[in-house]
């Protein structure tokens, strides 16, 4: 990675030290409410009736504090953001800066949308659940996969070189089809593949209430099931060496053993594995409705339809916010399954 000008390393340090937002190096937008698949780990399709979304006005008004602000990244998620009508003029506005966009996408409209992908977005994140018949049902989508691959060799014939990578969700449902996940993942084109554990306790994608330990086990790792996906993990380290060492699984072995410790400390077998996170200091989330949050887990600041995105960010309330935050011990932090640490020397 490229270091940081002293003065943006700087102010980096300003916003950890003083929890006003000095700078803002990656913001996570949600396009569009509502998603195209059914996956079982996530209730944002359940929204689908209420539909929001966000405007080319909307963009227009946050790039003022974008500017100021020094946002290097866009991280556009959801829901399925490429199901707003409006996406690509979107990107647009943001490409009058020079921000990066990274998609995170499930897969199933590349094809049609190949040729402004190439053009508009820097990177695709592309969900990936198991082998051809595991994603297909974890998705609820019959031929999801398909529709996936066609997508990837699209955009791959436009511009071989584009980044294209997956990220999995590990859980009780494909947990034993891992080394098929990796081997799809290969198949398929990927560039890198992604590993981390379901969220089965917050009110992060669309949940109106934290799920009840029934719906909870639905997707958590039974006593059985731990002791097998402890042997999994072992075997992977082993079988796939290669794939760790060139970085196409992006994980550490570490962090890999820690999707172990994760779902054993639902069983009281350990404590949830400690993790490094500054992701309120250095981005934020719009979401399709105007919400603003510090992250996907945490309550809301405010929304961008009643005040400005810059008032939000640097309230009263989300500095202190910000500055009461003690990562160890908060229930949401230690339980996270997606974290962020952002070195203030680090370019995007």
């Amino acid at each position: 990675m490229q270091l940081q000008s002293p003065y943006q390393t700087f102010k980096r340090y300003r916003s950890l030290q003083t929890h006003r937002l000095s700078t803002l190096p990656i913001v996570i937008l949600m396009p569009h409410s509502a998603c195209n698949c059914r996956c079982v780990m996530c209730d944002i399709w359940k929204g689908n009736h209420n539909l929001k979304q966000l405007t080319a006005d909307d963009i227009q008004a946050l790039m003022f504090t974008l500017k100021k602000l020094g946002t290097q990244q866009i991280l556009m998620s959801g829901g399925e953001a490429l199901l707003n009508p409006n996406f690509f003029r979107l990107c647009e506005i943001l490409k009058q800066e020079k921000i990066k966009i990274s998609l995170l996408s499930t897969g199933l409209t590349l094809k049609k949308n190949a040729a402004n992908l190439v053009r508009w977005v820097d990177d695709i994140i592309l969900s990936l659940d198991g082998d051809e018949a595991t994603h297909d049902r974890i998705r609820n989508i019959p031929g999801a996969f398909g529709k996936m691959r066609e997508g990837i060799r699209a955009v791959k014939t436009l511009k071989p070189d584009f980044k294209i990578t997956c990220r999995t969700v590990i859980h009780r449902l494909n947990y034993t089809v891992w080394p098929q996940i990796i081997n799809s993942a290969r198949m398929l084109g990927f560039d890198q593949a992604s590993f981390l554990p379901a969220d089965v306790s917050s009110h992060a994608f669309n949940r109106q209430q934290a799920w009840d330990a029934p719906r909870q086990h639905e997707i958590l790792l039974s006593e059985e099931d731990i002791d097998a996906l402890q042997m999994m993990i072992n075997n992977l380290l082993i079988a796939y060496k290669a794939e760790f060492e060139n970085r196409f699984i992006a994980e550490s072995a570490e962090k890999i053993r820690n999707i172990y410790y994760y779902y054993a400390a639902y069983h009281n077998r350990n404590a949830f594995p400690f993790k490094k996170c500054n992701a309120p200091w250095v981005s934020t989330v719009v979401e399709a409705d105007g919400t603003v949050r510090p992250c996907f887990f945490h309550e809301a600041y405010g929304n961008i339809n009643t005040e400005s995105f810059n008032n939000i960010i640097n309230s009263e309330s989300a500095i202190a916010f910000r500055k009461n935050l003690h990562m160890a011990t908060n229930e949401t932090c230690v339980k996270c399954v997606c974290f962020l640490n952002l070195s203030p020397g680090t370019v995007l």
